[in-house]
């Protein structure tokens, strides 16, 4: 294999839970956050692949790195994040770090406890909200709010997902200590429908993620871009209401993920919610009127 690419799902922007690039963000944004997402979408589809070993895995994650670093020219996805980023003046930094978190799905499967779940997510998920932020030219002082959003979205995915992760990769981001305070391990996650136990866990780690969501409120008004605050804003109403369903239904057995008019009153009202000019108080339109 002389590529990345020959490991590549078929996946795309689509099949994600969550906006990539949505015709919200201007124009001019999007061919960086694509690029970026092609990468990501490379190599994660690297790590997951069902037939190839762990170490060829590991070496095409390396080749992507050293692309990326502009060591070589080997990896197509890498290189072309690359030039896209040096157009723009921007770091590679956040690419490097997703690797990281890929790196780490190929020699890791489980994640004792909630800690080291947050640990994964600072490398899976906070670049992609970093390098949004960075596109758009927002200050870092957004990042401890998106952060708090990447992380929340990773989290419903790994929820959403779980008993697939396990039956086809055995890879649970489910913690161990969650499971063990129920008296559950992970061969739960393979019955058809989630035991009393496993549902438990799954609504806890689902109420931990609502503290993340509220952590990440204060990002649509954090950053200056208007677009981005709707996407923003749109991300946050989906990811609120997703994980209120992992509260009370079963992903085994039940569907979480939004029907498409699910997202279009989802996206309307979060849309609606930011447009919609703040009402002056009552005494001041009183006063007004005298």
């Amino acid at each position: 294999m002389s590529d990345a690419r020959d490991l590549l799902s078929g996946k795309g922007a689509r099949d994600e839970n969550f906006p990539v690039a949505s015709i919200l963000i201007e124009a001019r944004f999007r061919p960086t956050i694509m690029a970026f997402y092609r990468f990501a979408r490379t190599a994660d589809d690297v790590a997951d692949h069902a037939s190839a070993n762990a170490a060829e895995k590991l070496h095409r994650l390396s080749e992507m790195r050293g692309a990326l670093m502009g060591d070589h020219d080997r990896d197509t996805a890498a290189v072309a994040l690359r030039h896209v980023l040096a157009g723009r003046g921007l770091p590679v930094v956040h690419g490097l770090d997703l690797l990281e978190a890929f790196r780490r799905d190929v020699v890791q499967s489980r994640y004792a406890n909630w800690d080291a779940l947050m640990d994964y997510c600072r490398y899976s998920a906070a670049p992609v909200g970093r390098m949004v932020l960075d596109i758009h030219g927002e200050s870092p002082g957004a990042w401890a709010a998106s952060d708090a959003l990447c992380a929340a979205l990773q989290v419903i995915n790994h929820l959403q997902d779980c008993g697939q992760d396990y039956r086809e990769l055995d890879r649970v981001y489910l913690p161990e200590e969650d499971l063990s305070a129920v008296d559950e391990d992970v061969t739960a996650l393979a019955a058809p429908r989630a035991s009393a136990g496993l549902r438990l866990v799954i609504a806890g780690l689902a109420r931990r993620t609502q503290e993340l969501l509220h952590r990440s409120r204060p990002l649509a008004d954090q950053v200056r871009s208007r677009r981005l605050q709707l996407e923003i804003a749109v991300i946050q109403r989906l990811a609120e209401d997703l994980a209120r369903r992992l509260i009370v239904r079963d992903p085994l057995s039940e569907r979480v993920h939004h029907r498409r008019l699910e997202l279009f009153g989802l996206t309307a009202s979060a849309i609606v919610r930011v447009v919609r000019p703040a009402r002056p108080p009552r005494n001041l339109i009183a006063g007004a009127a005298e």
